[in-house]
């Protein structure tokens, strides 16, 4: 059975938030259409299901860097603000994004709170993950068969 580590990063991130889109708990907030993701960026995200995306790839980082708070999950979401003349200056993303987002997937039972850690993934998340990154990988495998030999 395949990981996450198996597969492209921004493969299983598409993959996942197609099938986030299916789970009843997870669904945008009310002002999702309305706001920046971050205070660097200058504008609103152009996807309508910008939303999914962003919960699978807070999800695949939880399961990479688990267990891994708020905090940490706003400085790599973060970026270089560009202030014209003066110097780009680092700014975190929204940390209500990420707030909502993880608490969403914990609503789903695919994370939970570890104290004085962050959140990590349940046995249910990782094997919901590992399951997506099976599929992508068989059918990376089907596509390119120098695949099969790593």
């Amino acid at each position: 059975m395949a990981t996450v580590y198996d597969v492209p990063g921004d493969l299983l991130v598409k993959r996942v938030a197609e099938k986030l889109k299916e789970i009843e708990e997870i669904k945008p907030p009310e002002w999702a259409k309305f706001v920046k993701t971050s205070r660097h960026k200058e504008r609103l995200p152009e996807q309508e299901d910008w939303w999914y995306y962003r919960v699978a790839s807070v999800f695949r980082k939880v399961y990479v860097d688990g267990p891994v708070g708020i905090e940490r999950l706003r400085t790599w979401y973060g970026g270089k603000k560009n202030r014209g003349h003066a110097p780009e200056r680092f700014y975190k993303a929204s940390g209500s994004i990420v707030r909502k987002a993880l608490q969403q997937l914990e609503q789903a039972g695919f994370i939970q709170k570890v104290p004085g850690e962050g959140r990590a993934v349940t046995p249910k998340g990782q094997s919901f993950l590992d399951e997506i990154a099976t599929e992508l990988k068989r059918e990376l495998e089907e596509q390119i068969p120098e695949l099969k030999k790593y």
